[in-house]
């Protein structure tokens, strides 16, 4: 940091250094009053999520005797993720208050501009700092007293207007390089959805439509107290769960039977060239059973599908990958909460278009060559968006220690 610069803490540059309200349930209402919560304090930009938006009245805003908090005011959120993070309120027009994980700071005019703060907290030399000061062992946060002692660099109003307008430009072409990259990223996966998706679509003369049930065996894992957690043991045979369907690797196993019980539920055990799917949740999911498999069954989240003699494992993965597939898990599956495949009955209904083994094996060739392709561009992207992150952290670091030329005094 440059040696002219002044160091003060967050509690000594500010008018007004308060937290917002505390707001029960009880007290909401559908309208008049917006209520600014944790989830619209972005990192260093305001989220309207107009659509999730909670309020209270007139009348309760007397009644609690709650802080308007006005366009311009800073918010910091007091929790994660990440703690600290912070925004500057626009002006929506609407009469708004706060909760009070969120700190209130109207700063000092004379001393520091709003969007100097907003800047220097997504520094990593401000976040070092919040580290340091927070607390919690299952969900971290930062007290309002530990906030104010957080020391924020100030150089005078003249250069922090300079910076700011600097980190302005810069971040502006970031952003729009980054939408680009999220764009490029998005076309990439769309692409081979499209492809996959044109290859069911239009299936081949001598492709043979079936239903699902007549191409494969079923065995849906196991409900109830079949699988209690007390049966669970240190080491031994393995239970598979949905994050081996939804992550396509077989590696990390968490749980485990014994011989025993694995006995009595040997019509659960998986084998090289099984299917698993995972049927609540994150549903359609699907995974092969590799050759070198560890022994072991699947729970009660999985289906295991056993392909038959005309039906290659890969040319079905890659059939129940595509949307053909996907839209219609997606019309049989019921539940508010968490959805669930309505049933392996209704699954084994699906029609499945079937061509020759040989025309199984172009297929899966194509898909491996397109898909080869499209990853390439994905990491590409990937690797973009990457790159602009880390640029913004070597000027943010740049800017905050004094080192952009003829700028900083």
């Amino acid at each position: 940091m440059k040696t002219s610069w002044q160091t003060k803490k967050l509690g000594e540059v500010c008018n007004v250094f308060a937290d917002g309200d505390w707001i029960e349930k009880k007290d909401q209402s559908s309208e008049e009053i917006r209520l600014v919560q944790t989830g619209n304090v972005g990192n260093g930009a305001f989220k309207d999520r107009g659509e999730k938006a909670r309020y209270i009245s007139e009348k309760t805003f007397k009644r609690l005797r709650c802080t308007e908090i006005m366009p311009g005011d800073c918010l910091i959120s007091r929790l994660p993720d990440p703690v600290g993070r912070s925004c500057i309120i626009p002006d929506t027009g609407q009469k708004m208050i706060t909760a009070v994980d969120c700190t209130i700071i109207r700063f000092q005019k004379e001393t520091i501009l709003s969007r100097w703060f907003v800047y220097y907290s997504l520094s990593q030399k401000y976040q070092n700092q919040i580290n340091k000061q927070v607390s919690g062992a299952t969900r971290q946060r930062i007290s309002r007293n530990n906030l104010g002692f957080i020391g924020i660099p100030l150089p005078s109003l003249h250069t922090q207007h300079r910076i700011v307008k600097l980190l302005d430009e810069v971040f502006e072409k970031t952003a729009k390089a980054k939408e680009n990259a999220e764009k490029n990223l998005q076309n990439a996966k769309e692409l081979f959805e499209s492809y996959l998706q044109n290859v069911f679509a239009n299936p081949g003369k001598d492709w043979e439509e079936k239903r699902l049930g007549e191409t494969c065996s079923f065995v849906r894992g196991p409900f109830g107290g079949n699988l209690k957690k007390s049966y669970f043991k240190p080491s031994g045979i393995a239970v598979y769960e949905q994050k081996h369907a939804i992550y396509d690797q077989f590696k990390e196993i968490r749980y485990f039977i014994d011989e025993k019980k694995f006995n009595e539920m040997r019509r659960f055990e998986v084998f090289h060239g099984d299917l698993i799917m995972s049927c609540s949740g994150t549903m359609g999911k699907v995974s092969i059973v590799p050759n070198n498999v560890r022994k072991g069954i699947i729970n009660q989240a999985l289906l295991k599908l056993t392909p038959g003699k005309n039906l290659l494992a890969k040319f079905l993965k890659i059939w129940m990958e595509s949307p053909n597939f996907q839209e219609q898990i997606a019309k049989y599956s019921q539940g508010a909460a968490i959805k669930n495949v309505a049933s392996v009955k209704i699954l084994k209904e699906i029609n499945v278009q079937v061509p020759s083994i040989s025309e199984q094996k172009n297929i899966i060739v194509k898909i491996d060559e397109f898909s080869a392709k499209t990853k390439k561009l994905k990491k590409i992207y990937q690797q973009k968006l990457f790159d602009l992150e880390e640029l913004k952290k070597s000027i943010l670091q740049k800017a905050f220690n004094g080192e952009f030329a003829g700028v900083c005094s």
